[in-house]
């Protein structure tokens, strides 16, 4: 029988409800009071009553781990320090070298300050997301989160869907063609090798595809062990040789009959400079926003716990990680490249020989991040091929063959992607001022008010606390940052696009010309 919906928290739970606080709820550990649900359970299991005592979330999450007990394929083995290598392995990424960029156009203060708010609201945001899990540990992606959100609309499922499977898979494309830019840049210009660019984007695909081909993330967390350190000693040598170059790439001591080429000694900004437009401004923003917005793989961490009460470990540990390496590295690579010879990624802005050293550096991330998100995308596919079968537990030919089939198909379309785009980067982010505005904010802020609407107190209604107010204005503001990022994020995307083209630095697709840094 189809469940109803409701808000109410009597019809999920028969005990009182009650807000989560103290440290617990925050840092995690096995004292987190689970509170109750907001809906039915999407996908039912046996045994488990939608009417059982408070540890009914508890009993789902034993009732998933007795069931895979005994199989050759277990899903729910992950610790909180494998989940951290994942979060690492997904935040430690090329991005970084982006973010002296950013700070080149909104000034060294600005940026260093919005990097510091944008990482605690993701972080914040990322918390709301686990308790939300904690109370619905039958949700395996985003997509059921989606649905639940939206008092089980199955219109929302399906508009979740489309956004997650697209988002990933440009993602994969973005790496398809960063995989390429590489190759390039280490072959040079002059390589004698046919269509180079498309050759090369083709190797990249052929090795993100056969790297992906672990079912499980606890075994994908070693690889991503080794792709977050790779990353991090890659924008540690950049940052280094940004400093002990004698010049930035690009130095001229005098102007040129060309006014439009800098010259000089770096000039560094403490604010923007003047004449910076709104749209370069927010681009500039939404660059350093982007790199910390990764909420849409979280449920997927979380459904492989093995103990999901210890996810915030895992999520305090990136975080303050991220706070650290983003602005050091922003920081220290602008302050000695400046304004004028600043490029995105800032790797083009150091001499050949260290740019090729610490670029080579950035290779297993440059496999890793396109297959992490490859792999989120399969999982959600072949979990609804085979939930209630024995391939999905054990090693058949039937469930290999279709894990892989599945995984060959998403690489395909990204490869596809990556080379029928010609203005690929700008379109990316548009699908993040498309996409993350309900991944990285809108979500999370509904996410709170229906389970607080669940506990029976509702910030700014009938929680009357100093806790309740600051946390319902907070989640109010959180709403509204992804109504800006969709309106107005989307319109300096669109807007950057269109100036592309005036200015004739759209390329063409399946272009063979190399497109090394």
């Amino acid at each position: 029988m189809k469940a109803e919906y409701s808000d109410e928290p009597s019809n999920y739970d028969i005990h009182e409800a009650s807000i989560p606080t103290g440290w617990s709820a925050w840092f995690g550990g096995p004292s987190v009071k689970i509170g109750p649900r907001i809906a039915p359970q999407i996908a039912p299991i046996p045994e488990v009553r939608d009417s059982d005592s408070e540890l009914s979330s508890d009993a789902i999450l034993n009732k998933q781990l007795e069931e895979e007990a005994g199989h050759a394929i277990q899903y729910r083995t992950c610790s909180w320090q494998k989940t951290a290598a994942l979060l690492f392995s997904e935040y430690i990424c090329l991005a970084i070298m982006s973010f002296p960029w950013s700070y080149s156009v909104l000034g060294l203060v600005p940026g260093l300050i919005l990097t510091v708010v944008q990482a605690l609201l993701v972080l914040y945001t990322s918390i709301v997301l686990w308790e939300f899990c904690l109370r619905h540990p039958e949700v395996r992606d985003v997509c059921d989160i989606g649905q639940m959100l939206f008092w089980g609309q199955k219109w929302a499922w399906y508009f979740t869907a489309f956004m997650f499977i697209l988002n990933n898979t440009f993602i994969q494309g973005l790496h398809i063609l960063v995989g390429a830019k590489y190759l390039n840049t280490m072959a040079g210009t002059d390589a004698d090798i046919s269509c180079q660019t498309i050759s090369f984007g083709a190797i990249v695909a052929v090795i993100c595809w056969l790297s992906s081909l672990p079912r499980t993330f606890s075994m994908l967390s070693k690889l991503g062990t080794a792709s977050a350190v790779f990353t991090f000693i890659s924008v540690i040598l950049a940052t280094i040789f940004a400093g002990i170059q004698s010049h930035p790439a690009g130095f001229l001591a005098e102007p040129t009959a060309d006014p439009t080429v800098p010259f000089g000694n770096p000039i560094v900004t403490a604010i923007p400079v003047a004449g910076t437009t709104f749209v370069n401004g927010l681009s500039a923003f939404l660059n350093i926003s982007y790199t910390f917005i990764g909420q849409i793989t979280l449920p997927s961490f979380i459904a492989e716990m093995r103990e999901p009460k210890d996810f915030p470990k895992a999520l305090w540990a990136c975080t303050i990680l991220e706070i650290i390496v983003f602005s050091v590295v922003g920081a220290v690579t602008y302050a000695f490249v400046g304004n004028q010879y600043m490029t995105a990624p800032a790797f083009g802005s150091l001499t050949p020989l260290y740019k090729k050293i610490s670029f080579s550096f950035m290779i297993p991330t440059l496999i890793f991040l396109g297959v992490l998100y490859a792999s989120v995308s399969a999982r959600f596919i072949f979990f609804r091929i085979f939930q209630h079968s024995r391939h999905k537990n054990e090693h058949t030919v039937v469930g290999w063959a279709t894990w892989s089939g599945i995984l060959l198909i998403t690489w395909i379309v990204a490869f596809i992607i990556a080379n029928s785009i010609p203005f690929f980067n700008s379109l990316l982010s548009l699908m993040s001022s498309l996409f993350d505005s309900f991944f990285g904010f809108i979500f999370w802020g509904i996410a709170y008010f229906r389970m607080r609407k669940a506990d029976g107190a509702v910030a700014l209604v009938k929680d009357r606390s100093l806790r309740g107010w600051f946390e319902g204005i907070l989640n109010v503001i959180i709403i509204l940052t992804g109504v800006f990022f969709l309106s107005a994020g989307t319109y300096v995307s669109v807007q950057g696009i269109l100036d592309e083209f005036a200015l004739g630095t759209v390329g063409s697709a399946w272009t063979c010309a190399s497109n090394g840094i």
